[in-house]
């Protein structure tokens, strides 16, 4: 995804996969059986260091114990480039990844390609070349959005990032990360391709911090978000279409390896009955039951996909 890449520490990697099956659970035990296509199938599921990771790490592990197989999860490896080197070299049998992330990051392609298909379609034959699988992916877009509070959208009269470059200088108030703020698929390259004023104001907050200064509406109007964030609909905010797909497609999709998917070819059919229920709308609602609500991951996954039938 499009959260900052910490820079590669050998040792945090090294005491991070000591910790493999740590920070989640082997699940198999605890979850209704459906089917053993998968017996045999071992491995840790990882994840990035941000809630809508740990829960679908935690969907995984238990939907594809419910099938066979005898997984866990590990949360604690920080930093997208160390969750994807702990991918590489083994440390873990899958994570979900995130198609401009691959694309930007890990393929070294600078454009990003606007068609979602078309995207998608580039990155997994760009990671195939490596031995890593793309799985169907799910519906869900975590990129970056600008968000405002419903009221304040109604009162201006506004859906689009198109039309926040029609508002007065005085209403195009912006609060974003300092990384964003320099980013070519952020502020620098927003503000061109929408005509928005030169002289909108920006404050450079945290990221936490955004959301309720957005909320707030003090020191800003538009507040830099991720579009899945479960902070979005539970502080009333409305996000601003992107109507000139602006910004990159961060699509989410569960990556494994060649061989293990050669060898447990169900792993697919089995993801293929989860993945497309995770739309943005609904990852929002389970990301507000952590990062709101302060549920557990394993909790939050469970109750899921036992609502949806899937264990």
């Amino acid at each position: 995804m499009k959260k900052p890449v910490l820079a590669l520490l050998a040792t945090g990697v090294v005491a991070a996969l000591s910790l493999t099956g740590c920070g989640g659970s082997a699940s198999s035990s605890t979850q209704t059986s459906k089917g053993n296509e998968l017996d045999g199938l071992t491995g840790v599921i990882g994840a990035k260091d941000f809630s809508e990771q740990f829960i679908l790490s935690n969907i995984t592990s238990q939907v594809l114990n419910a099938h066979g197989a005898k997984t866990t999860t590990n949360t604690k490896v920080v930093g997208s480039a160390n969750v994807r080197t702990a991918f590489e070299t083994g440390q873990f049998a899958g994570y979900w990844e995130y198609t401009g992330t691959s694309w930007i990051t890990y393929n070294k392609q600078t454009t990003p390609i606007k068609d979602k298909k078309e995207m998608f379609d580039a990155v997994k034959a760009a990671d195939a070349k490596k031995g890593i699988a793309w799985l169907d992916p799910a519906p869900l877009n975590n990129t970056y959005a600008f968000a405002i509070r419903e009221d304040k959208a109604k009162e201006l009269n506004i859906k689009s990032l198109s039309d926040i470059a029609k508002l007065p200088a005085k209403e195009q108030t912006f609060c974003m990360e300092s990384e964003f703020s320099t980013r070519d698929d952020g502020w620098p390259g927003l503000k061109k391709a929408y005509g928005l004023s030169p002289d909108a104001k920006v404050s450079m907050l945290d990221t936490g911090v955004i959301y309720t200064a957005t909320q707030k509406g003090q020191d800003c109007n538009f507040g830099e978000v991720f579009e899945t964030d479960g902070r979005i609909s539970a502080l009333k905010l409305q996000v601003m279409q992107d109507d000139k797909q602006f910004f990159p497609i961060y699509q989410g999709a569960l990556t494994i390896k060649a061989d293990m998917l050669a060898k447990y070819p169900a792993i697919a059919d089995i993801m293929a009955k989860v993945s497309p229920k995770l739309t943005t709308e609904v990852m929002q609602k389970l990301n507000a039951k952590a990062d709101v609500d302060g549920d557990d991951p394993d909790k939050i996954a469970s109750d899921w996909l036992k609502s949806e039938g899937l264990i």
